[in-house]
């Protein structure tokens, strides 16, 4: 990761000198965008959430019933172990764990599956943004557009509501 932000800034100082080496005639019109806010109120962002939201409801359902048998059954264990027979009592107490052996490897499970899902909808979100950019830049003629790894940029060059507008306009379609 840091190896990987030392690279971009290398990328980044190496075009702002090639830029600085053109004739000073040719002014180049530059661009940055706030991968922050965009990723915060991008309509695609609430849409994705709500997939994943959708698509994942039941099982978290399920979780949920299956948290709560687990727990009567633990409940009824701590309340009548003392009054039970030995192997009622140790049948009961196997029965516990293995519920909550089961309940564990089910939210595994269900957390990795969601991780998964919410990371694709997540990539799929990067990639709407940058085509907004790209498409920005090209119909607006920027020379350069800093997207990432950018720490401040002047309002003069801050193209964010621009590309905020842009995929809000895609978003309708």
């Amino acid at each position: 990761m840091i190896k990987s932000k030392l690279f971009n800034m290398r990328i980044l100082i190496s075009i702002f000198l090639m830029a600085s080496s053109i004739s000073v005639s040719a002014e180049m019109k530059i661009g940055a965008v706030n991968a922050v806010k965009l990723l915060d109120e991008a309509p695609q962002k609430e849409a994705a959430l709500g997939r994943l939201k959708k698509e994942f409801e039941a099982r978290n359902r399920q979780l949920v019933a299956q948290q709560r048998e687990t727990q009567k059954l633990e409940e009824k264990y701590n309340r009548d172990a003392a009054i039970m027979s030995e192997s009622d009592r140790e049948k009961l107490k196997r029965e516990v764990m293995d519920k909550t052996r089961d309940l564990k490897r089910s939210q595994d499970t269900f957390e990795e599956d969601y991780n998964i899902r919410r990371n694709e909808e997540f990539r799929k979100l990067q990639e709407d943004i940058a085509k907004a950019v790209v498409d920005l830049a090209k119909k607006n003629k920027y020379d350069l557009v800093l997207y990432e790894g950018v720490i401040y940029t002047s309002p003069a060059v801050d193209i964010t509501d621009d590309v905020l507008k842009l995929m809000k306009a895609q978003f309708k379609k």
